[in-house]
Parts: C-alpha cells; structure tokens; sequence
C-alpha cells in the first residue's frame, strides 16, 4: 500500500509548484480544481508521514526496550496507533468521486400527498438549511414555488462551502441525499387525528465552477418569458421577468420566477441548467461503469425511496444503511450529520470491498 504514495507523493510536490505560479490566477476554474486536488493530497501526505514516524518510533522504542523494559510498555502502544493511522490511510486511498469539493444545487419537490407534501418539502429545506448553517456553508434560494399553505411544491437552492479540502465539500456530504423522501405524520389538514403517508422528491446536482465548463451554444437554448405567478396562481410581478429556457439537444427545461429581474432568472436558470447537463453528463459515464465501481448509496434512480421521516414515532430511517434513530426532532432541526456519515460510510466500505476484490 505505501508503495502506491510514491506517484501521489510527486504529484503533491509538483502541484505545489503549479500553485506557486502567477499565471494561474488568471484561470479561476482552474485554481479551484487544483487546489481541491491539492487539499486531498495534503491529507494523504500527512497520513504517510504520521506512519513513518510511527514507524521510527516502534522501532526505537522496540531496540530500547531491550536494554529498558520500561519502552516495552511503549511498543503495544505504538503499534496499536500504527494500525490506526494505516488503515487511516487506506481509506484516504479509496478513489474520491471528483466532484466531492464541488458546491451543490438542490431541488425539493413536492409529490404524493398533495398539500402536506407541499409542507414536508419546506420541512425538508428548513432541515437542509439548518445543517447548511451548522457546517459553515452559505445557502441562497434560486427559485420557488409556494403551496396555498405555505409549503412548496417545489424549491430550488444553492448551497456552497469555502473550503478546498473534498473531504468537506458540500457535494461530498449531500450527494445521497437525492431521492424520495416519505414522511408519516397527521397532517394540519386532518380533522379526524389519522397518521397521512406522503412524500417528496430531492435532487441534488454538483455545481459547475465556471460557464466554460459546460458548453453550451446559444443556439441550442428556447429561451421564454413570461409573468410569474404565486399561491393559487395569483400575479406576483406585473412585467414579464420570469424565464423558462430550454436546452433542446437534452430537453432539458429550467424555468425561473424569484427574482423581480428577467437577467437575475436568466442567471440563475443558466447556473442550474450547467449543472442538470453536468449531472446528466455525468450519470452517462457512471451508467457504463461497471457495478463495482457504482456507489452504493448514491442511486441515479432518482425514484428510489431512500429514507422514512416518521413523527408520531419520532423515528428517522435510512433505507439504503439501515440507520435508524429515534431524534427525529432534532434532524429536523438540521442535526442530519449522523446520517449523512451513514451514507458515507457506507459507500466508503463497498468501494473498499471492490478495490480489495480486484
């Protein structure tokens, strides 16, 4: 295994160089993509040299204790933090998905269950908002469209980070969280006190960092506008600022209404359309892979109920890990790290079966 750091060792070292240059200012997009690479070398780097020092203590303290039975007491230790840090690197060795330090665009949409779906969907973006919040990262709704009572039938979010590191990217801790998620609960809308089942879809796609790094020709682009509309279907904006653009070699459909500006929608309907034709890019290539190589947990399946939110029981259940506890409470309050490291941990252990079983 050590072995296998030397090539990451030199690529470390030459990325350091690359970083050092004044040219490279000039090319954001691709400053972000080294550094993030940088960043989880680093990591990798720090592992090994931990090791070799642990290494040149165990054999110290091994050679003294000889002389000393006072450093034997040292050596069950020092191996026992060898172990550690080697398996530590052994999971840092495991080939991170490439978008992992990417920021990421989310859609909630409500789905069976009518109004209440409707008001799970907002409960859905409090919670990701709320866990947004406790990691650092920076939200901004890009669009949304109210239910009568004041949940959404659909939503759509921004949400990055300022970090390089992938480890901590945003896309690296909300990419399983695309799918169906059912809620159990009584309604507001129930007179009669009876448990409704309903549920509501996420997606989640990695943000691109530039434009240019998705191409996209204007003319393959139907771009319409129109006046937004509200709850009920009300007139919000007197002027036709909302706009809907199709990208016709996909028939991939991005329609905007939040902001009062017809060149913000234009924007914000650009940056989600780069990312829906990044993702799909992207889940072409993984559709060819073979199944060893597909994560286990993050499904392209975006019809798979991945997690049951059960409040008379208080109880959250992660179909895809098997989590399950009994906080309900406090996810919904944005406390969702313990299932989310679920799902990483996980994907980290299949990739880690098919990389020992190749």
């Amino acid at each position: 295994m050590l072995d296998s750091v030397a090539p990451l060792l030199a690529e470390h070292a030459e990325l350091q160089v690359k970083l050092s240059e004044a040219s490279l200012h000039s090319n954001p997009a691709l400053a972000k993509k080294l550094n993030r690479r940088y960043a989880e070398l680093s990591s990798i780097v720090a592992a090994y040299n931990g090791i070799r020092h642990l290494n040149d203590d165990l054999g110290a303290a091994r050679e003294l204790a000889k002389e000393d039975e006072a450093f034997a007491e040292e050596v069950p230790i020092l191996e026992e933090k060898l172990v550690t840090a080697t398996e530590k690197l052994r999971r840092l060795l495991i080939p991170r998905d490439p978008d992992d330090g990417r920021d990421v665009i989310m859609e909630i949409k409500a789905g069976e269950g009518g109004a209440e779906s409707a008001l799970f969907a907002a409960d859905l973006l409090r919670m990701y908002i709320q866990y947004a919040n406790s990691k650092g990262w920076k939200t901004e709704i890009l669009d949304k469209n109210e239910s009568d009572l004041g949940g959404y039938k659909d939503v759509q979010i921004a949400i990055k980070s300022n970090t390089t590191d992938p480890a901590q990217g945003v896309w690296a801790h909300l990419k399983y969280e695309g799918g169906v998620h059912r809620v159990q609960r009584v309604p507001v809308t129930e007179t009669q006190g009876r448990i409704h089942t309903s549920a509501a879809g996420v997606l989640v796609f990695p943000e691109v960092d530039a434009p240019e790094e998705v191409e996209i020709s204007q003319n393959d682009l139907r771009i319409d506008v129109y006046r937004s509309s509200g709850p009920g279907g009300q007139s919000v904006n007197t002027t036709d600022s909302a706009v809907r653009i199709t990208h016709l070699p996909t028939g991939i459909q991005v329609a905007m209404q939040n902001e009062k500006s017809q060149l913000q929608n234009r924007e914000a309907a650009m940056r989600v359309l780069r990312a829906r034709i990044l993702a799909a890019q992207q889940e072409a290539i993984e559709a060819e892979l073979s199944a060893a190589r597909k994560s286990q947990v993050k499904s392209v399946d975006r019809s798979e109920r991945i997690r049951t939110y059960n409040f008379p029981e208080n109880r959250i259940a992660d179909h895809r890990t098997g989590y399950k506890a009994y906080n309900l409470d406090q996810v919904m309050d944005g406390a969702l790290e313990p299932v989310v490291q679920s799902a990483i941990q996980t994907d980290e252990e299949a990739r880690l079966a098919a990389l020992g079983n190749s």
